[in-house]
């Protein structure tokens, strides 16, 4: 079997990647002339012109704008059933979507209609895609207590069935400021029964991720490539085995990796670490979850066993029923078999 058939093939699941940024790029072009006034190119020449970012600030910029084309639950909906038949196509056979409410809010979904759309959806990527949707709803941290409020309120008062998570994004420089306010909502959240999974050291140092570790109980952590500048931290992920939710081609794209071969995915590795591979946001990012898993073979050296470990630790790290996981790691370790 070619390296190619073989990562076809592997059994894959996603748990880093957004609503927003898994809008293909028919469905933006789509968006973008039905809503011209939003400032989003309607050609697809100058879409992935504008997917191209000078640094994450100009990425968050360029998110907001395509966020702002999502106007009707049947949007929002649209969005998963996508990302859905596009994981499918791939070998995927689960996903943990973050969502963000209080995008949908500030454009004017009502938060009852998101809940519906999204439980609609869930149903609908399983029924004709064969894929499992859970949700982690996302606060965008440079929103600071309004935005936390807004997002801990939908998730307490009006989830949907598969909210799995409660997690913290956006530009992690804004974050000190809002510190109580996040650590009171992910209190909250945890004591509900969500599991805490913000981001962390992706644009900012080991401190981001000793904060997530230490004041939001952090469970699962989204990126967390820059623990490596801290020893006493690695030490600490290696023996807890908290699970880091790796983008390399984001980390690229966003500049915080200035190429792909300086990715720190493989002395994460080499140091321990329990990793996942993700894509992020695929379109924005012109890649795919099976194509992160190119990147690692090719442009980081990993063989097809560090491969596979690699799509059984995202199983592992899942929020998937416990009968679900078994069934997927014996179906990864017969295809290496």
């Amino acid at each position: 079997m070619s390296l190619d058939a073989f990562i076809d093939a592997l059994p894959k699941v996603e748990l880093h990647v957004h609503l927003i940024g898994s809008a293909s790029v028919p469905t933006v072009l789509e968006l973008a002339r039905r809503h011209p006034d939003r400032g989003v190119p309607t050609d697809e020449r100058a879409l992935r012109a504008f997917y191209t970012f000078r640094d994450f600030p100009h990425f968050a910029q360029v998110y907001a704008a395509v966020n702002a084309l999502v106007r009707e639950p049947e949007d929002v909906a649209a969005l998963v059933t996508g990302l859905a038949r596009d994981l499918a196509s791939q070998g995927g056979r689960y996903a943990e979507l973050q969502v963000t409410p209080y995008a949908h809010h500030v454009t004017g979904i009502p938060r009852a209609e998101v809940t519906k759309a999204l439980d609609l959806a869930a149903r609908e990527s399983l029924a004709e895609h064969g894929v499992e949707i859970a949700y982690i709803f996302d606060i965008p941290g440079e929103f600071g207590e309004e935005a936390a409020k807004i997002t801990l309120d939908h998730a307490l008062e009006e989830p949907p069935a598969a909210l799995v998570g409660f997690g913290l994004g956006g530009i992690e420089q804004r974050r000190p400021a809002y510190r109580d306010a996040f650590r009171d909502a992910f209190t909250a959240a945890r004591a509900a029964g969500l599991h805490s999974v913000p981001h962390g050291g992706e644009m900012t140092g080991p401190e981001t991720i000793w904060e997530v570790i230490d004041g939001l109980g952090a469970e699962r952590i989204g990126h967390g490539i820059a623990c490596l500048d801290d020893p006493r931290l690695v030490a600490h992920l290696r023996e807890t085995q908290i699970p880091l939710d790796v983008c390399p081609t984001s980390n690229v794209c966003t500049g915080q990796v200035a190429r792909i071969e300086d990715h720190p995915l493989p002395r994460m590795l080499e140091e321990g670490l329990f990793v996942t591979l993700n894509s992020d946001d695929p379109p924005m990012f012109a890649t795919t979850l099976a194509g992160e898993y190119r990147v690692a073979a090719r442009a980081l050296g990993l063989g097809r066993v560090e491969l596979a470990q690699l799509a059984r630790n995202a199983v592992t790290a899942s929020y998937l029923a416990q009968e679900r996981k078994r069934a997927l790691l014996a179906e990864i370790d017969a295809l290496v078999a």
